[in-house]
């Protein structure tokens, strides 16, 4: 139980110090900024790829139950 709770007091000032951490002088100034997507066609349906195929056909009909006697 002592291995837990050392382990989990561990874990919390490994984070603690990891929030906290600074860079110090040379810190990282810059910043991202996004780009645009090239301009590109509009997007078209496909074709389909073969003809031959037709579409499904539906399920049949399953018969209602017969009521209890």
């Amino acid at each position: 139980m002592k291995k837990l709770i050392l382990a989990s007091v561990s874990v919390l000032a490994l984070l603690g110090v990891a929030a906290c951490s600074d860079s110090g002088k040379g810190t990282d100034t810059t910043t991202t900024q996004s780009t645009n997507p090239p301009a590109a066609e509009p997007m078209k349906p496909a074709a389909p790829a073969d003809n031959s195929t037709k579409p499904a056909e539906p399920a049949p009909a399953t018969p209602a139950p017969a009521p209890a006697q």
